[in-house]
């Protein structure tokens, strides 16, 4: 191959990749539009109601798109949950990542997080409840949320169990203070989606700490 073919050919390579990039980047796009529109509907609607006609109205797309790049409505709903999931928890690792070096900081931090406007969204916590009306008789949705919750109990039992250990506390089981919070913080999730005009994030965020406060004196004020 001569100097040229080689600048002909490297340029089609490069234009290849460029295209398939592009379409790459493209269906990510249109798969992340027509999730956000699921759970729009989900939000409306409920689990049962929605379908994929309604999911391509709310989105501006054809029911073909969505049945394109999810096949069926299980895939739809399975993929949904899976992006929120994973969402919450790229979300988590960030908050104990940004927060202070000890373990009674990273607490507080994922505590806080639970109670952020981008989190404690009611067309999220409305989409959270409605799959978790489903776990039962959905294995795939019991799968997924399992290993979300099983990573979120056993990350803030760890903490606690260290709060435990630095601040020599007796008599405190770092499980119970973990299912006390965790209890909190989901009963805050249902007040919000329940009755949004009297749900105050401040007065929420001030109970917490209060529980904290309780459990761990050396840590909280």
């Amino acid at each position: 191959m001569n100097e040229y073919s080689f600048i002909v050919w490297q340029n089609r390579a490069m234009a290849t990749t460029a295209k398939s990039t592009r379409r790459t980047a493209s269906r990510e796009r249109r798969r992340g539009q027509l999730i956000a529109a699921t759970m729009k509907c989900i939000a409306r609607k409920g689990m049962s109601s929605t379908s994929i006609g309604d999911v391509a109205r709310e989105a501006g797309l054809s029911q073909g798109i969505v049945n394109l790049h999810f096949e069926s409505k299980d895939n739809l709903l399975r993929e949904t949950l899976r992006h929120l999931a994973d969402d919450y928890k790229m979300r988590f690792v960030k908050a104990l990542e940004s927060s202070g070096p000890g373990a009674a900081a990273k607490l507080l931090a994922v505590m806080e997080l639970d109670l952020r406007p981008s989190i404690i969204d009611r067309q999220k916590i409305a989409v959270w409840f409605a799959f978790w009306g489903e776990v039962k008789s959905r294995p795939t949705y019991r799968r997924i949320c399992y290993e979300q919750d099983k990573y979120y109990d056993q990350v803030v039992e760890s903490l606690c169990a260290e709060i435990i250990e630095d601040g020599d506390y007796k008599d405190v089981s770092a499980t119970s203070v973990a299912i006390a919070l965790t209890s909190m913080t989901n009963g805050m999730w249902l007040s919000c989606l329940i009755s949004p005009r009297t749900f105050d994030r401040d007065q929420a965020m001030q109970a917490i700490t209060g529980l904290l406060c309780r459990y761990f004196p050396k840590h909280y004020s």
